[in-house]
């Protein structure tokens, strides 16, 4: 009796509405994955072009390997990589995550030329005077006047956000994104007491009430019990 042994498949293909997620094997030898993912990606005989989020699962990939997975994606000429997703980081985005998550506190006032630098968040008890620089890898609050420059996010973080009792910077930045704080933004704001920066879906800074941001940004609160 002969018993016939199915080999196991090592890339799992699934159409969307917004094009194809290309699920890797997370167990098998990186070579196998490499040779499967080209003779799939050519067996599938997709017409036009679709975009493609490649799932790395539980694999840790280097850089190298990841370019190497796309290229291979690439050899079909009509798919194209527009995500790569993974269950797991380096030992060095884990340090960086955790710097981030924590907070550092600076109390007095930020003088013109002077420049305040937190790996995380940063809270600044105090003013920050015209030509003084806050720069966080987080976020940003200032329990005072912010009438300086604010660049939150500095490491990536698009998330990150800039609060201030008094926001009338000249300057805000996050992430990459820059907004000079001109006549006709301060006038949108009725006044700019107690008011917070946080990076749009649009790609551009948006400010609103700080009362709002629980709602911008929920997962800011990280306080646990309470009744």
């Amino acid at each position: 009796m002969t018993h016939l042994t199915t080999k196991k498949q090592l890339v799992y293909i699934k159409g969307t509405k917004d094009g194809l997620v290309l699920r890797l094997d997370d167990q098998c030898a990186y070579a196998e994955l490499v040779e499967e993912l080209k003779r799939k990606v050519s067996d599938e005989g997709i017409d036009g072009q679709a975009e493609v989020l490649l799932q790395l699962g539980n694999r840790y990939c280097s850089e190298e390997q990841t370019k190497e997975l796309i290229a291979s994606v690439h050899t079909s000429p009509h798919l194209r990589v527009s995500r790569v997703q993974s269950d797991v980081i380096s030992v060095e985005e884990s340090n960086r995550r955790i710097l981030e998550r924590q907070s550092e506190t600076y109390v007095g006032i930020v003088r013109s030329g002077q420049v305040v630098r937190a790996e995380g968040d940063l809270v600044v008890v105090g003013d920050v005077n015209p030509n003084g620089k806050v720069i966080a890898g987080g976020n940003i609050f200032v329990l005072g006047r912010l009438k300086g420059i604010a660049h939150a996010g500095s490491n990536g973080n698009k998330e990150a956000v800039i609060a201030a009792s008094w926001l009338e910077a000249t300057h805000l930045m996050i992430h990459e994104a820059l907004e000079i704080m001109t006549d006709e933004l301060t006038i949108l704001s009725e006044q700019p007491e107690m008011e917070c920066a946080y990076l749009h879906a649009n790609g551009f800074i948006a400010i609103d009430r700080l009362q709002d941001l629980r709602l911008l940004r929920p997962q800011l609160s990280t306080f646990k019990g309470g009744s």
